[in-house]
């Protein structure tokens, strides 16, 4: 009997169907990888098994990345196995080819990715044999929509099978997407590193399609906080009693009117101390009237999560990465099944869900939650017998549902949770059972003092906000109240006079705009289609932003791995190869590729290619020529430098004291303006800005020039690409007359090591007794170094530690703790020489084997899977 194959995303997606089609064609029987029923097979991929790649003739090795091999676009893209999902796979595969099943059914999630991960499975499977390969599977291929995953939903679903053909537009659009991303973010990444590698070594410059305009939101932020102007301006301040008590309000000019050139012009602002302070005498202890407005006004609960939402308000609350609440909104998914799947768009539900909601809302009134948690079974509760969940456009709307509904909790009560996995999933429970509960209702008030005085008359303004009826904030307790922003005002009588008791003048600057957080620029990165002026292009993006939920947390740590911006606190800081990538795309006249409106075209376009209007051949031939175009405009750029806004340093030439200023690939001497180089001739004294692959910040190279040396840094490159770390020194060339910069491995210190002279420490600060003799550990060249290694005669102790470590720095500061303690901090970037892989470790004193050595966290106990009996299912 002939069998259809149904292939899900996920393996709970899976079981899902399996559930819901018992009712229909019996039982299914449970096997390692799939499940099957007198009609069925039920699989699932795990998210994306493959990838694309170039054919092998068109695989341009890292050490050959020149514009020789350049533009590289083949016509057709292999597939590559993902490697830790190579056996899933290939279980699939196994599936497809089964004589039996003779139709394919897509049950991948309802949108462009879930079509392309089901398309290159079968398209690998097509190619996995010459025979295969040239003939084709041979079989049907239909498509499972589903928005909502109730029984009856997946059901309905099973009897509205969409066909082979009316997917192709959706499945065009889903390569093109696919395809064109790795045609610009090879393209451009080779013809970047292939201009920046022009004077030998490798200098990786990466540019993708949505991390580059993500980086350069970033560097443009940068720019603004580095030009800005500090403005001195005042506020004026007044105190006024009334029969009730006494109200404090702030000057303002009723006739002010917003200025587009100058959005620092304020109502309330007073641009001269002398007209501040003359508003302060006028007003002193003078008497003045009163009017208020007061107006009830409501306010929602916020909408349900998304995955961008949940990251951006983890990182304000709790300084959670993107990254992080992610990993931790997976475990919630995966481990402890507690929330339904976190990589989604979406903030609504679908609108056969009020079951659903009834039965978790009933779960979490009744369930015995930890901790914390068990206060909310009260709200739950109220939902509950209020009748509070019922039909409402602002939670159940398919219209608003994509290839995923919102996150919400399931009616799995947590069990076991960490600190961190409980404050997010307390997160999620409030907000679902908040959205159901009423507007919070207030009264807001706004009263105007005016004090005539001097022949003019001066207006204050006084805000009052008071919570009349809490509604959802309830749910949220105390964290409602603290959040907002109400006070309330002492009551006027009608008529009252009310009498100046004090006024202070506040001698204030303007602030330059807030450096990016992981939240705030989360925000932007999903509201990007807000900065494109293109009516068409703006519409396309609307639901898209740069990058998806699922991958904007990647995005975000790619940025910080490729050293093209730190993370500082909570600051996002973008690094002088972030400043020299953009600087490069401008100046090549390629900057299209810095910008959201690439994005907002591809959008555009994808759509209309889903719609039917435009072909997958028109699109990448589109593509094709873009890419040919940013390695051309790489390739015939003829000049020694790119265009920019370059820096002078502060620290005078070693050589002749004259200006260093930045271009884009050196720090050159420009010579003193007036002396023996009139006119910016500058001595010859140069040095590059990427060593070995390795950008100078500005704070480095100033140091570098003023006490010539620097280090050890880490992130330099070898001409064959690998890392390495060293100290940086500049020589006297006394045959150039003039100083270069070269590498310092500690050779200095080794020679030092080996001659036997003793070394003064007498200026140096100790960090701790050495574990081996108890003599004074320092800081010498390359490492830490006990003070009894370096003397006359045989040395009397051998310890010694570097200062990097797989690439890792040792701060001072942890090489101080583990002298006291024997242990470090966790440190979190080695680098191991054999994976190439990051790990984390302690740094430990070894006393058997007379060393430091490392110690790794220790890992949660595994419990033994229980073998499930080979048994069917109902």
């Amino acid at each position: 009997m002939s069998k259809a194959l149904v292939i899900a995303e996920k393996p709970s997606v899976a079981q899902d169907i399996v559930r819901a089609l018992t009712q229909v064609d019996g039982k299914f029987e449970k096997h390692d990888e799939y499940f099957e029923s007198e009609h069925y097979v039920v699989s699932s991929a795990v998210g994306h098994l493959v990838e694309i790649k170039a054919p092998e003739e068109y695989d341009v090795k890292r050490g050959k990345w020149s514009f020789a091999h350049l533009p590289v676009i083949p016509p057709h893209f292999d597939l590559n196995p993902i490697d830790k999902s190579k056996g899933r796979l290939n279980a699939l595969v196994k599936l497809i080819k089964r004589k039996d099943v003779d139709n394919l059914i897509n049950a991948c999630d309802a949108g462009r990715e879930g079509e392309l991960i089901f398309r290159l499975i079968v398209q690998y499977a097509a190619d996995s044999t010459a025979t295969t390969r040239a003939k084709g599977l041979g079989k049907g291929v239909q498509r499972l929509w589903l928005q909502s995953m109730t029984p009856q939903a997946i059901r309905d679903g099973f009897d509205k099978l969409r066909s082979d053909v009316q997917m192709q537009p959706l499945a065009d659009a889903a390569r093109c997407r696919s395809e064109a991303d790795w045609l610009v973010g090879i393209n451009g990444t080779r013809a970047m590193t292939a201009f920046n590698s022009r004077d030998g070594g490798f200098f990786l410059t990466t540019v993708g399609r949505v991390q580059t305009p993500t980086l350069s939101i970033v560097v443009e932020r940068e720019e603004k906080i580095r030009k800005h102007v500090f403005r001195d301006y005042w506020e004026v301040k007044g105190s006024f009693g009334a029969q009730a008590g006494s109200y404090e309000g702030k000057w303002f000019n009723p006739g002010h009117k917003k200025n587009e050139q100058d959005p620092e012009q304020k109502a309330d602002r007073v641009w001269t101390a002398a007209e501040a302070q003359a508003i302060a005498d006028a007003v002193r202890g003078q008497t003045g009237t009163v009017t208020e407005e007061a107006k009830p006004s409501s306010q929602s609960s916020p909408l349900l999560y998304d995955l961008t939402t949940l990251q951006r308000e983890a990182n304000s609350r709790f300084g959670f990465s993107a990254k992080t609440t992610l990993g931790l909104a997976q475990a919630l998914y995966e481990k402890h099944k507690v929330l339904t799947y976190p990589r989604t768009d979406s903030r609504a539900l679908p609108e056969d869900y009020i079951g659903v909601v009834k039965q978790t809302m009933g779960m979490i009134a009744d369930e015995d939650l930890p901790g914390p948690l068990r206060e909310l079974a009260l709200h739950a509760r109220k939902a509950v017998n209020e009748g509070y969940i019922k039909p409402n456009k602002r939670v159940f709307d398919n219209a608003k549902v994509s290839d995923h509904f919102a996150i919400i909790p399931t009616m799995q009560a947590p069990r076991s949770l960490t600190e961190a996995e409980a404050k997010l999933y307390d997160m999620v429970v409030k907000r679902f059972i908040a959205v159901f509960y009423p507007a919070a209702e207030f009264m807001v008030t706004t009263r105007i003092t005016k004090v005539p005085a001097a022949g003019a008359t001066h207006h204050f303004q006084t805000n009052g906000k008071v919570l009349v009826k809490p509604g959802w904030m309830a749910v949220y307790g105390k964290e409602a109240t603290e959040e907002g922003d109400e006070r309330t005002l002492v009551a006027i009588q009608p008529g009252e006079s009310v009498h100046n008791e004090e006024v202070n003048v506040n001698a204030l600057k303007t602030k330059p705009p807030a450096r990016y957080t992981e939240a705030t620029l989360l925000s932007a990165m999903e509201g990007a289609g807000k900065l494109i002026d293109d009516e068409e292009l703006k519409a396309a993006m609307t639901e898209k932003g740069l990058g998806t939920p699922a991958t904007r947390a990647a995005i975000i740590e790619g940025l910080i791995t490729e050293k093209y911006i730190l993370r500082e606190g909570r600051e996002l800081i973008p690094t002088a190869k972030a400043f020299q990538l953009m600087t490069l795309l401008r100046g090549l006249g390629v900057e299209d590729l810095t910008k959201p409106e690439l994005t907002g075209n591809w959008e555009y376009k994808l759509a209309e290619m889903e719609k039917g209007r435009l072909s997958r051949d028109a699109f990448m031939a589109e593509i094709a020529a873009m890419t040919q175009r940013v390695v051309q405009k790489a390739k015939e750029y003829d000049r020694d430098t790119i265009p920019g806004d370059y820096a002078t340093l502060k620290t005078p030439c070693p050589n002749c004291g004259g200006a260093v200023k930045e271009n884009y690939r050196r720090f050159t001497c420009t010579g003193k303006l007036g002396g023996d180089h009139e006119g910016g001739a500058g001595c010859g004294f140069s040095i590059t800005k990427i060593p070995a692959g390795r950008s100078f910040e500005l704070d480095e190279v100033e140091q570098l020039l003023s006490h010539h040396k620097l280090g050890p840094l880490e992130g330099f490159r070898s001409k064959a690409g690998w890392p390495f770390t060293a100290e940086l020194r500049l020589v006297r060339d006394e045959e150039a007359a003039n100083w270069k910069m070269e590498f310092d491995f500690g050779e200095d210190a080794k020679k030092e090591e080996e001659s036997g002279e003793a070394v003064d420490f007498s200026n140096h600060t100790t960090l701790g007794a050495c574990p081996k003799c108890g003599g004074s550990v320092y800081e010498h060249g390359a490492n830490y170094i006990c003070e009894n290694t370096l003397g006359s005669g045989k040395a009397k102790c051998d310890f010694k530690s570097g200062k990097v470590i797989l690439q890792q720095p040792i701060a001072p500061e942890q090489m101080a703790k583990l002298l006291e303690t024997g242990k470090t901090d966790l440190l979190e970037n080695f680098v191991s020489n054999k994976t190439r892989r990051k790990f984390k470790a302690f740094l430990t004193w070894d006393a058997k084997a007379g060393k430091v050595g490392f110690e790794f966290e220790p890992r949660a106990p595994r419990v033994p899977a229980k073998k499930a009996a080979r048994k069917t299912t109902g």
